[in-house]
């Protein structure tokens, strides 16, 4: 044992580094427990409780040499435990054969990492989508039910009821825990990029930070994108959505002011911009490229790289912003894709132009109630002239709009609008 957590501060340095073994291994420990049982409730179980003997005996005790190796240790003895009182037979020597593998926590070896097997159990096709970004929430990072909840707006106790569910999916039907063979690997990878991405999602929604959970969330996503990256360094998809992610990331702070009022990419200063973050994602954007296999999140990536470089050099280069959109819309198909192509061909041919290449979506059930769409059709129809056309667009962005802050930069534009025809 190291002599690190005795003394005065032991039960604070003791509470510290579990965190932070927390932090950097909950998932791998997870991945490692589940392996051999295929059940993921029982392995969290087991691990909670290894995590409290560690916050009882580290502080009186000192650290291990290697936390990772003891907490492993500890929570597959509760995992036998757990399984003694539940089964019988063969499968309870079957439990035993957990610690054939133990690893020695007196040594500085590093335990096996299974998390990326593990992303792709929760992503599994036979697991409701709704619940995959949820579930690997969860079990890869440890975040509670109830903070899970607060981002998806749902309440804690039906989010707990769904988490349990997948679990049990996991268990009764055998989902493997391993990473796809090469030939399964793009469509099973797509699943799993989708749900790190949209927990990312879930965390921009607060730009201020003022939701803990959000924020997090968003840090949380970066963490699984470099895992990612980490763990599938030849995967240009994976490259190129953590390069999405970190020119997002880059330009969060700029996104209101000081008094908390929105401000769009066109009005902000490249300067208060993370220019490290901004040359990481050029990188790995650079480095995606070089195994021409161009997918979403690369095109994705480029347009973000297109629209930094266009804001830092004050050079207009919408037709190549044009051009990476309708590659964008060749592989999505996506309303949403038609309408950012949209305001990018405003720019480039004028307003008309826009608006002709929105018509085939004008009854598009998808962007009823999509809020960025109603946006861009009044700006798009203000700039054309179309003032009351562009009055009632305004009417319905700033009703489905929930952050505060973009409701009154919608509302400033309409009175401006107002004012200006009177």
């Amino acid at each position: 044992m190291s002599p690190a957590c005795g003394g005065r501060d032991a039960n604070a340095a003791a509470h510290s580094i579990a965190e932070a073994v927390a932090r950097r291994s909950y998932g791998k420990l997870v991945a490692l427990l589940a392996m051999r049982t295929r059940d993921v409730a029982a392995a969290e179980d087991a691990l909670a409780e290894a995590f409290a003997a560690a916050l009882a005996q580290w502080p009186e005790h000192g650290c291990p040499a290697n936390p990772e190796a003891w907490l492993m240790t500890v929570a597959r003895r509760r995992a036998i435990d757990g399984a003694r009182h539940r089964r019988v037979g063969d499968e309870v020597s079957n439990q035993l054969a957990i610690l054939g593998d133990e690893i020695d926590e007196r040594e500085a070896g590093a335990l096996p990492d299974r998390r990326l097997a593990l992303l792709f159990a929760c992503t599994h096709p036979a697991l409701d989508a709704a619940i995959r970004t949820p579930l690997m929430l969860q079990v890869v990072l440890g975040l509670e039910a109830k903070t899970i909840a607060s981002a998806f707006l749902m309440s804690p106790a039906a989010m707990t009821k769904r988490l349990v569910r997948a679990k049990h999916k996991i268990r009764e039907a055998g989902i493997p825990f391993n990473v796809p063979e090469r030939e399964e690997l793009p469509g099973r990878l797509a699943a799993v990029l989708e749900a790190v991405y949209a927990t990312y999602a879930q965390g921009w929604t607060d730009p201020l930070g003022a939701d803990t959970g959000r924020r997090d969330l968003a840090d949380e996503a970066l963490f699984l994108a470099q895992l990612l990256v980490e763990l599938l360094p030849d995967e240009p998809e994976a490259l190129g959505m953590l390069a999405l992610m970190l020119f997002a990331q880059s330009r969060r702070d700029a996104r209101r002011d000081r008094a908390g009022e929105y401000v769009p990419l066109s009005a902000q200063d490249p300067a208060t911009w993370n220019a490290p973050m901004i040359e990481a994602a050029n990188a790995l954007l650079r480095h995606a490229s070089a195994f021409n296999a161009i997918g979403r999140f690369q095109l994705e990536a480029a347009l973000q790289s297109a629209h930094v470089h266009r804001c830092q050099t004050h050079r207009p280069n919408w037709d190549e912003v044009v051009q990476l959109y309708d590659a964008l819309l060749a592989i999505a198909g996506s309303p949403v894709v038609a309408v950012n192509r949209a305001l990018a061909l405003a720019e480039r041919d004028g307003p008309q132009a826009a608006l002709d290449a929105l018509g085939p979506y004008a009854d598009d059930p998808r962007l009823a109630d999509y809020q960025p769409y109603w946006a861009a059709r009044a700006d798009l129809l203000a700039r054309a002239g179309a003032t009351a056309e562009a009055l009632d667009a305004y009417d319905l962005a700033i009703g489905l709009e929930s952050d505060p802050a973009v409701r009154r930069f919608l509302q400033r534009k309409r009175m401006e609008l107002s004012q200006h025809a009177a």
